[in-house]
């Protein structure tokens, strides 16, 4: 199996976990959420031996999983994502104030699912290469976790250098938001603008029942 464990963390506080496997993923993995800042966006990887640990940090939720070294970046992250999305659609702002294992009971099925999709089934390869490299898109570091755990001042290295990734997502941000605003008032115009053209296809209907344009058969 590909992806082993995985866990959703609010900062240092997890939400829902499931393991695949007797690892000690866990204990390694709460270690992990201790040294990441909470307030950073971060996408990274930490190999121990033939295991890495793959973190997406967005908007304050953390999703963590474990995988084997032979799954490479593509898939375990596609995972985060989907994990991530599916997370924050299903609790929205309650996952930003739930106390610990608050979601366990209900998600920890939902990671069970899709840990086992990712790992097993090759229809979720084919949509990540669909989308594309994943790994060509996101500059995604690797660090060795033993060395994460026994200096902070390597993984703080590491997360500063995530600083133009989060600078490059508020500038795609922007431009969507422009996007978005752009066509919103295009639309209007158009709607204005097909609002006008039945009210004159209305007049003119009128004025040639009406026998003309001040409409005088119908007025009196």
């Amino acid at each position: 199996m590909a992806i082993l464990y995985a866990l959703v963390a609010r900062g240092s506080v997890v939400l829902a976990e499931f393991s695949g496997a007797t690892t000690n993923a866990s204990a390694v993995a709460r270690q992990i959420l201790e040294r990441i800042p909470g307030a950073t966006d971060t996408h990274v990887s930490y190999s121990q031996d033939r295991y890495v640990f793959h973190v997406k940090r967005t908007d304050g939720i953390t999703v963590l999983c474990v995988a084997d070294d032979t799954a490479g970046r593509r898939i375990p992250f596609a995972f985060l994502e989907d994990i991530h999305g599916r997370f924050v659609r299903t609790y929205r702002h309650a996952c930003h104030t739930a106390p610990a294992y608050a979601m366990n009971d209900e998600f920890s099925r939902v990671l069970s699912q899709q840990m086992d999709y990712y790992s097993n089934d090759p229809n979720a390869d084919r949509m990540n290469r669909i989308k594309g490299e994943m790994s060509q898109v996101r500059d995604v570091m690797i660090e060795n976790i033993d060395k994460v755990l026994e200096r902070g001042d390597r993984l703080e290295l590491l997360v500063d250098k995530t600083t133009n990734m989060q600078g490059n997502t508020i500038r795609f941000r922007k431009q969507a938001r422009r996007f978005r605003n752009t066509v919103w008032w295009r639309n209007v115009k158009l709607t204005v603008a097909l609002i006008l053209l039945i009210l004159i296809i209305i007049y003119v209907v009128l004025a040639f029942v009406c026998h003309g344009i001040a409409l005088p058969s119908c007025i009196r």
